[in-house]
């Protein structure tokens, strides 16, 4: 049986004692990402901000676990605002994904009221 192993990558962090991914085989999942500011804890004012950071952490994220982008099969977003706040994602999600008969499927839900993010995600991903 294959074992699970901690995915983190530089520039990404948790406050709570949670990887920010897992992988089991060629299977990974990654914990709640958001669009901090890469190297540090500090959240962009602005949702376009947040997003182009975000696309940077996914990117790192499955590359951290052996992948590439290529291997993500699934996204997941919260946002606060997913009305408007789609198009924000639309362009960075075009130029990671340019072949739109190869794009991975992507869900957007409402995010609470409780976050400071504008934004978090989640990513599946089959390596190899």
């Amino acid at each position: 049986m294959a074992r699970r192993k901690s995915v983190n990558f530089p520039g990404f962090s948790h406050q709570n004692p949670i990887p920010n991914a897992s992988r089991i085989g060629n299977l990974m999942m990654s914990s709640v990402i958001s669009g901090v500011d890469p190297g540090t804890r500090n959240l962009p004012a602005e949702l376009a901000g947040q997003v182009a950071n975000i696309f940077v952490h996914i990117r790192a994220c499955v590359e951290a676990a052996g992948g590439t982008v290529d291997d993500i099969i699934k996204i997941n977003f919260w946002m606060k605002d997913p009305a408007t706040g789609r198009a924000a994602l639309n362009d960075e999600w075009s130029k990671m994904f340019p072949d739109a008969a190869s794009r991975p499927a992507r869900h957007t839900l409402a995010l609470g009221g409780g976050s400071a993010a504008l934004v978090t995600c989640d990513v599946t991903a089959v390596i190899g």
